[in-house]
């Protein structure tokens, strides 16, 4: 079995050694969005190293997110600064009840758009029904969507909402209003609200999973980056689930930030 090469210094493998000095000048911004980094050809003599060498140094910086291969023409660095996203803070009622987007805090001033939206009846799968504590033939409203921010598809998120809750609400305006593709100011929390049931309690469950071939594509993610799975829950103040929602989320493009007191 060959050894991984290791620098003259003999400590990191010469691959992760030029990986860092390609990060740097990322990083400095030597090289900025769009620009082509060296490639394989260009490594192996500005190093004198093999052309495996070469290309485990480049998969560094592809599998974290910094660069992407377009094929037939190079590797191209991939700069988004992330966005942070406040686990607490992004679900105050203060924020929606305003009629402000949950979203605000993640993306701050940054452009942003949904689109892929879809709203539709159905029937639940097993472990939706479960979180909302479903039984029998009850049916569901599942909102599908797509978040975008400066071009780049970030997350894809869909919301499960019990029918029969919907239709038992006090307010009918805000049970259409939870159908349509804008489901209006402060989006599907202060409807919630105005049907009775607003959400008093957050439960969210966070895992980081490699991504099927379809999220791959829906959130265009460059080769080995990996997805972080958000499973919500919202209940009311009697703890009783209203919404269930299943985010997928760029693992590249997130930083996770949660205050809480001691």
């Amino acid at each position: 079995m060959n050894a991984v090469p290791t620098s003259d210094h003999g400590s990191l493998p010469v691959y992760r050694e030029i990986a860092e000095e390609l990060r740097g000048l990322i990083r400095s911004g030597r090289y900025t969005d769009g620009d082509r980094l060296p490639g394989e050809n260009v490594l192996m003599e500005r190093h004198g190293i093999a052309r495996a060498t070469a290309r485990q140094a480049l998969s560094v910086l592809i599998n974290e997110g910094l660069a992407v291969a377009v094929r037939g023409s190079g590797i191209y660095v991939r700069s988004f600064r992330p966005l942070r996203r406040h686990g607490v803070r992004r679900l105050s009622r203060e924020l929606w009840g305003d009629g402000r987007a949950v979203w605000k805090t993640d993306r701050a001033d940054r452009d942003y758009e949904v689109d892929s939206v879809r709203v539709e009846e159905a029937a639940p799968a097993e472990h939706v029904a479960r979180a909302l504590e479903l039984t029998g033939h009850a049916r569901v409203v599942r909102r599908s969507r797509r978040y975008l921010v400066e071009g780049r598809p970030v997350q894809s998120a869909v919301s499960h909402l019990p029918l029969a809750l919907l239709e038992a609400g006090r307010d009918r305006a805000a049970a259409l209003r939870m159908r349509e593709a804008d489901s209006g100011p402060g989006g599907i929390y202060a409807r919630l609200a105005e049907l009775g049931y607003a959400p008093a309690h957050f439960t969210e469950e966070i895992r980081v999973r490699m991504p099927t071939p379809e999220e791959r594509d829906r959130l265009r993610l460059a080769a080995g980056t990996p997805v972080l799975e958000v499973a919500r829950t919202a209940l009311t103040a009697e703890h009783r689930p209203v919404e269930f929602n299943e985010i997928t989320m760029d693992g590249s493009a997130y930083v996770l930030q949660y205050d809480f007191d001691a």
